[in-house]
C-alpha cells in the first residue's frame, strides 16, 4: 500500500487514527469505530491489514498507533482535505460550516497534481479556514497544541488557534459568538455556571458564554 494506491477505506482509517493519536495516545478499536461511525467488529480486520502493510503497530492493551510510514500517508490525506476546504472557501464561496463534508468526498478523488495546483493558486496557505495547519508536501505539520477553551483558567488571556470542523451546527454557533481563529478571548475571573465558560472578546467588555461541549472544540494558545 503506497501513495494514491491506497483505497478510500484505508485513507479514512489512517486519517481517523492520526486524529485520535494527536494527543500521543494510542487509538482504541472503539474510538476508531466511533470516528468512522462503524461497528467495532468491522475495525479488527482492517487493523490487521494495516499492520501487515507496515502502516500501524499494536500497543499492548491500549490500541494502535501509526508507524512513520502510516503518519506520512495519513498526512497526505490531511493535506488534500485541508487544501480542498481552503479552495472551496476562498475560490468557490463555500462557508466554513459547509466545506468539511464536501472535502471529505473530494479528498479521495482529487489527484495530487490537482491539489498542488490548488495550493499554488492559493499561494500555498499554511492553515485551512478552521485554523488547522496544512501539512507540507514533505509531510511536516505545525503543532496545533491540545489546550481547549474548556481547559482555560479564570482570567486567562487566549487566542483561538483552530477549531474542529466536523460539526456544521457547532461551527455556526462558534461564528455567531465570534469564536473564530485569530479571535482574542479573555476568560472571566468568575465562572458562575458549571460546565459553561464565560468570556469576553478582544476589547469588548460584553460578557458571553459558551457550553463546555462547544468549548472543547476550540483550540487556544496564550495571547502573548
Amino acid at each position: 500500500m503506497s501513495g494514491r494506491t491506497l483505497s478510500r477505506s484505508v485513507e479514512d482509517y489512517l486519517k481517523a487514527i492520526y486524529g485520535l493519536g494527536e494527543s500521543g495516545d494510542a487509538a482504541s478499536t472503539s474510538a476508531i469505530a466511533d470516528a468512522l461511525e462503524i461497528q467495532p467488529a468491522s475495525v479488527t480486520g482492517m487493523i490487521k491489514r494495516l499492520a501487515e502493510a507496515g502502516l500501524l503497530e499494536y500497543v499492548p492493551y491500549r490500541g494502535v498507533r501509526l508507524t512513520k510510514h502510516g503518519v506520512k500517508e495519513a498526512l497526505r490525506v490531511v493535506r488534500r482535505h485541508r487544501i480542498l476546504e481552503t479552495y472551496l472557501c476562498e475560490r468557490l464561496g463555500y462557508t466554513w460550516d459547509d466545506v468539511h463534508g464536501e472535502a471529505e468526498r473530494l479528498e479521495h478523488a482529487a489527484s495530487d497534481e490537482l491539489i498542488e495546483k490548488m495550493a499554488a493558486a492559493l499561494e500555498f496557505p499554511r492553515h485551512d479556514p478552521h485554523g488547522a495547519p496544512i501539512p507540507t508536501v514533505g509531510g511536516h505539520i505545525e503543532s496545533t497544541g491540545l489546550s481547549t477553551l474548556a481547559d482555560a483558567r479564570p482570567g486567562e488571556r487566549l487566542r483561538i488557534r483552530a477549531v474542529r470542523d466536523e460539526d456544521s451546527a457547532h461551527l455556526r454557533s462558534m461564528a455567531a459568538e465570534g469564536l473564530v481563529p485569530g479571535a482574542r478571548v479573555l476568560v472571566a475571573e468568575a465562572q458562575r455556571v458549571e460546565g459553561v465558560v464565560e468570556f469576553s472578546l478582544g476589547s469588548d467588555t460584553e460578557s458571553r458564554s459558551v457550553e463546555g461541549s462547544l468549548a472543547r472544540q476550540i483550540y487556544v494558545v496564550p495571547d502573548e
